[in-house]
């Protein structure tokens, strides 16, 4: 029944990608759904109950709130189209898949999704579809999910370190 569901989700998800404009907009309606449902998989994949459960938590906050403010900021599209202009959905919806992976599994698996989260970002921009400070808010709520409901996979933890007098990582267990 899990597969059917994800299934159908992506299916009605990608329905939007025969409207898109120009390659750089298809290609960030398809991250705005392969970035999550990569994320969700990733969880099926490992069995990992608590991971589904956090993914369900995050995922649902971002995409709650982003349309809890759209409908109510109702800003106007840069093309006029309409006033669901803040924040933007797709950005929401990457930043949180990305999120949800670098929070729940590391930096080392989140770096790729965040490349093409912020590529759908851009592609939005764009498009003409938002303004730049629409895909800030998207991407601060995909984000900021996740940062409140996922924690690290088996307890254990890897953060990069930068420094100016020092490059490593930051490796933390909790039990």
């Amino acid at each position: 029944m899990k597969k059917f569901t994800i299934s159908v989700a992506i299916l009605l998800g990608m329905s939007s990608l025969m409207y898109a404009k120009s390659t750089t907009e298809t290609l960030g309606d398809v991250f705005s759904i392969a970035i999550p449902a990569s994320a969700y998989g990733t969880a099926l994949y490992l069995n990992d109950k608590d991971g589904e459960m956090q993914f369900y938590k995050s995922y649902g906050t971002t995409m709650g709130t982003t349309y809890v403010l759209k409908y109510t900021v109702r800003e106007k599209r840069p093309d006029s189209d309409n006033r669901d202009s803040f924040p933007s959905g797709h950005t929401s919806s990457a930043f949180a898949g990305a999120s949800f992976i670098q929070q729940r599994y590391g930096w080392k698996y989140s770096i790729l999704p965040y490349i093409a989260a912020i590529y759908t970002g851009y592609s939005r921009v764009d498009a003409n579809r938002h303004h730049p400070i629409d895909v800030y808010a998207g991407a601060a709520i995909g984000i900021l999910s996740s940062w409140y409901f996922v924690t690290p996979y088996k307890n254990i933890e890897v953060t990069p370190i930068v420094d100016s007098n020092f490059k490593g990582v930051s490796l933390s267990y909790q039990w």
